[in-house]
């Protein structure tokens, strides 16, 4: 079977789905398309079954009444019928290339997880690439032994992870802390208070989770995907907001524990390119290839000082981040 007779036998499908509205559907044939040739080294077969999955559980919880709503903290569904956090780390692995992909500072990754074994918190501070980003993670430190420890992460979620239909099944797979960009909460001003106090409660269920200890959290402290220049062709990754990595600091002091925070280099942005602008709305065309992706966890950048330290600390996290960063595309690319 080819991609196109798969193509066509999937959106046939998927037009007896109940919930799903006419004006999506050529967004989702791209989609399907994509996928499958993406992923056709496995058998275009087995690739239909999983898109096919994909679309059925983005009509059932994305759409319609029957909308699946998110907490402030979210922890992910895997019991009972349905495994969501071992859904999407099948959908994605047939898009990555194993024998190309890299994970890098592994000493660094196992000092981190022997301090979370210890009784104390980690934060990773991540550039962002891509919304398979949460299955890049966990793909690459199964690699190396840490399959279980990926499983326990907390992301910290935007919105449209959250409200996207297509994005919807895949988040309901993770431990969230949903909480709404800097760059995406002024988009209307009509809700702007209500996400700040969504935020606010948000912070309170971080808080009372960092008290626990034994937590690991990954945050992308830009707000958002890195962004292909479009005249070079590069992807550099966005910068680091300072006050979003001050108030991590901050709920760290307050919860009375041990917190550890280390730069997190992520290559990714190939096996699901993001627009090449922001977009507020949800509904982006996804596009989906097949490809290397690495991970790269930095030296620990120490919690040290008070205010008149934080530009430092964060200049720090984020030029460790960017160094690895370029190391691991030198990894993988050999650029």
């Amino acid at each position: 079977m080819t991609v196109v007779e798969g193509t066509k036998l999937v959106v046939q499908g998927i037009k007896d789905v109940e919930g799903i509205p006419e004006e999506m559907l050529p967004g989702l044939e791209h989609f399907i398309t994509e996928y499958l040739t993406a992923t056709s080294s496995t058998g275009i077969p087995s690739a239909i079954q999983r898109i096919t999955t994909c679309l059925k559980l983005g009509a059932a919880h994305g759409l319609g009444p029957s909308k699946y709503t998110f907490e402030t903290s979210h922890t992910a569904l895997r019991s009972g019928p349905f495994d969501y956090y071992a859904f999407g780390n099948d959908f994605f692995r047939p898009c990555v290339d194993p024998t190309s992909s890299f994970v890098g500072g592994v000493d660094n990754l196992k000092q981190a997880m022997s301090q979370i074994e210890a009784g104390d918190n980690v934060v990773f501070l991540a550039n962002h690439q891509s919304e398979a980003d949460p299955q890049v993670v966990s793909l690459m430190l199964e690699s190396v032994g840490y399959a279980e420890e990926a499983s326990k992460i907390t992301f910290l979620a935007g919105h449209k992870v959250t409200t996207d239909p297509l994005a919807i099944p895949f988040s309901m797979g993770r431990n969230l802390l949903c909480i709404h960009s800097k760059k995406h909460i002024d988009s209307d001003p009509t809700q702007k208070d209500f996400k700040q106090k969504q935020n606010l409660k948000t912070m309170g269920s971080m808080l009372e989770m960092l008290k626990i200890g034994s937590r690991c959290l990954w945050v992308a402290p830009s707000g958002g995907r890195d962004r292909r220049n479009v005249e070079t062709g590069d992807v550099p990754i966005a910068g680091f907001d300072s006050k979003t990595i001050d108030m991590f600091r901050l709920m760290a002091r307050k919860s009375k524990k041990e917190c550890h925070f280390y730069p997190f280099s992520m290559v990714s942005y190939d096996v699901c390119p993001p627009p090449d602008s922001v977009e507020a709305g949800v509904g982006e065309l996804r596009n989906v290839r097949y490809g290397p992706v690495g991970v790269w966890v930095g030296e620990e950048t120490k919690n040290e000082g008070g205010l008149e330290a934080r530009h430092k600390f964060c200049e720090n996290a984020e030029e460790e981040c960017e160094k690895n960063y370029r190391l691991l595309r030198k990894e993988i690319y050999g650029e």
